[in-house]
């Protein structure tokens, strides 16, 4: 098995605990319109299908060649450090999800009793399950390297840094802006250790 294939099975095992998982969350009090979610699930579908299928959607002949042709070779160390890396970002996300307990939604919600937690992995960043989700991302398409995965994974970052500021508002508007700013104010975004700038 190589290092890449290693980091799918990763990725399907996060994916079915990460679904069976959903039981464990309040319902929905509020979410934003359908509109607002669009601007980060339309940009997420595609970066993902780019970073990880790009080159077989391409079609055939040059952009094919040109979406599917590596831009490095990794040795097989490199390779596998990086699946490890990819398995710590999804332990990162889980992490995040056990502090949030019930709290947790796949969408952007408030739920009822919703309060603002940062604790854990909330001390270090606002998004700690996009963070540990783009580390898996980068750390699996840095072994596949090939330019369509790199367009994938720049719109996937950008989905991500949309989804975080759609939730922030969301949220202070929701929760108020005297619960959320503060924690915004004193809490990088993505990026532990990161000046914050809310």
């Amino acid at each position: 098995m190589s290092s890449l294939q290693a980091a799918f099975y990763i990725w399907a095992a996060w994916a079915v605990s990460w679904l069976l998982a959903a039981f464990w969350a309040r319902p929905a009090a509020a979410r934003p319109s359908f509109a607002a979610e669009a601007s980060h699930r339309i940009p997420t579908v595609i970066g993902y299908l780019l970073a990880f299928y790009g080159a077989g959607l391409a079609g055939r002949g040059a952009w094919q060649q040109w979406a599917d042709t590596p831009l490095w070779r990794l040795p097989s160390w490199l390779g596998w450090a990086l699946t490890v890396l990819a398995a710590l970002g999804f332990a990162f996300t889980w992490w995040a999800r056990v502090t949030l307990g019930a709290l947790w939604s796949g969408d952007v919600s408030r739920k009822a009793d919703h309060k603002v937690i940062d604790t854990g992995p909330y001390r270090l960043v606002r998004h700690p399950i996009y963070t540990g989700i783009l580390v898996a991302t980068y750390a699996t398409t840095a072994q596949i390297g090939a330019p369509s995965t790199l367009a994938g994974i720049a719109l996937v970052t950008l989905a991500f840094w949309i989804k975080g500021r759609l939730e922030e508002r969301f949220l202070a508007q929701e929760l108020g802006e005297a619960a959320y700013e503060p924690y915004r104010r004193r809490t990088p975004m993505l990026v532990p250790f990161w000046p914050a700038r809310g």
